[in-house]
């Protein structure tokens, strides 16, 4: 009796919490069908005429287009420089080394006003204008700590044997890191990648202190034009654009990590057997 009143309580409380997190993204969502400007309830009737005048708008084109040039560079340095964070860290034994750790995951607890504030005073004191470039260095800071403890926990665990045996058996370095190494952690990296563009594309504080006068991501565009008269339906629209556009990098990162550790779990399970 009372472990069915648990499950009973903990489903209702699980229920409470997912309503809670996406009742006002789907209010959101259905409103951008809405065929009033005017945002009342209920509303008066389902168009998608919005979602044509928002793909029409100049600025929400380039905004969108600002977004995804940041969110494709960051990632690029993000994976170029995480990933060999995560094996410096994990092949090499030095003193500090879990200080470094420990700053290179730093960033992404950090307050982003905090990091966003820091990084503006930096470009100014060392006279770098604020632009595209200034919008990818920031962005750069939270997306390499996603790919290095993405590749960091692969590291770990994958054995080193194949390794070495790849060296005992005449490969050089650069035969064994694309035979071996690197097949060992190309899901990590992608999905690595994939939740760091996310990250990137959705991004908003840290871009409000790094991007320069007249540059607009698609996320400062929605906050600038949310209030405004008339724009609440294209808002709409353009935010439902963006969480589509978020969801699924998320979705492949988690259909290729769980994959992933299924693939391994059977492997470990027929290598236990043999």
């Amino acid at each position: 009796m009372e472990g069915r009143l648990a499950r009973a309580g903990l489903r209702i409380w699980v229920a409470g919490v997912l309503l809670f997190l996406f009742v006002p993204i789907a209010i959101i969502c259905f409103y951008a069908f809405n065929s009033s400007n005017v945002q009342s309830w209920p509303i008066q009737g389902l168009s998608v005429k919005w979602f044509s005048v928002a793909w029409h708008d100049p600025q929400v084109r380039a905004a969108f287009v600002l977004s995804l040039k940041a969110g494709l560079f960051a990632t690029a340095v993000a994976l170029l420089l995480g990933s060999a964070a995560a094996f410096g860290v994990h092949r090499f034994r030095f003193f500090g080394r879990e200080a470094v750790s420990l700053l290179l995951v730093l960033p992404l607890s950090l307050p982003g006003i905090i990091t966003g504030i820091a990084l503006n005073s930096a470009f100014n004191f060392s006279g770098i204008g604020l632009s595209l470039f200034t919008i990818i260095i920031g962005h750069a800071t939270f997306c390499i700590v996603v790919v290095y403890n993405n590749v960091l926990a692969r590291l770990r665990r994958t054995s080193r044997n194949l390794e070495e045996a790849s060296a005992d058996l005449g490969a050089n370095p650069l035969q064994t890191f694309r035979y071996v190494t690197f097949p060992a952690i190309r899901t990590a990296l992608l999905a690595g990648g994939l939740l760091a563009f996310a990250l990137s594309f959705d991004e908003i504080i840290v871009t409000t202190f790094t991007a320069g006068s007249g540059k607009e991501t698609l996320p400062i565009w929605i906050l600038q034009n949310y209030s405004r008269p008339n724009q609440g339906p294209i808002v709409n629209a353009v935010g439902l654009f963006a969480v589509l556009l978020s969801i699924m990098p998320v979705y492949l990162a988690q259909r290729l990590t769980g994959e992933e550790a299924v693939t391994q779990a059977s492997t470990g399970a027929a290598t236990t057997t043999h």
